[in-house]
């Protein structure tokens, strides 16, 4: 839920990434903190398990300019792709205000996309929100990879409600700050119609 801090001219938004585990969110996430300015950014917190898993989450608070004499921020998140990781994921999507879909685009993980995009919408329904309606976009992440299907494949299989769709390599920057900023202009604009 976008938080907005009139004193201080100040618009919170939440935007969370999710995937199955090893798609590839934590290094979007790496990959934007490394690109970004030092003074339009906080610090980036990460919490791994023993096998280098994002355990919690990525923390960035990000500036990203003003809107309307406020200043925005946005706050990316993203959840642990493990099944077991379930209530943390939960926890994590509350509040949010636009989510990214990291898919990995390798065909034995197909399963696994599916899967992680059903686990997505029942969680947001649980929260109280409708992935329908809820600002969103796919990210076919790995299309550098031999083993990846073709992109058209991939939308057939993952499109959710048209919603924009790219794709990336993730380390090496490859669709990372297109994804981002296409669900920053979804939810921004989600905002303005909340407020008008």
């Amino acid at each position: 839920m976008t938080f907005i801090n009139l004193a201080a001219r100040e618009i919170n938004c939440k935007i969370v990434y999710y995937g199955p585990g090893l798609c590839g969110k934590t290094t979007n996430l790496q990959w934007i903190y490394d690109k970004t300015n030092p003074q339009a950014k906080g610090k980036l917190i990460s919490l791994a398990t023993e096998t280098d898993r994002t355990l919690f989450f990525d923390f960035l608070p990000l500036d990203l300019g003003t809107v309307r004499g406020f200043k925005t921020r946005f706050h990316l998140y993203t959840v642990p792709g493990q099944v077991f990781y379930d209530a943390s994921r939960k926890l994590i999507l509350k509040g949010v205000d636009g989510v990214i879909f990291v898919a990995d685009s390798q065909e034995a993980r197909m399963d696994a996309n599916i899967e992680s995009l059903q686990n997505l919408e029942q969680n947001l329904n649980e929260q109280g929100y409708d992935l329908k309606t809820i600002p969103y976009a796919l990210q076919m992440n790995k299309r550098d990879l031999p083993t990846a299907i073709p992109v058209e494949e991939m939308y057939k299989q993952l499109n959710y409600k048209g919603e924009p769709s790219f794709e990336a390599v993730a380390p090496n920057g490859v669709g990372v700050f297109d994804t981002l900023k296409a669900v920053a202009k979804l939810v921004l604009t989600d905002l303005k119609k909340k407020q008008s």
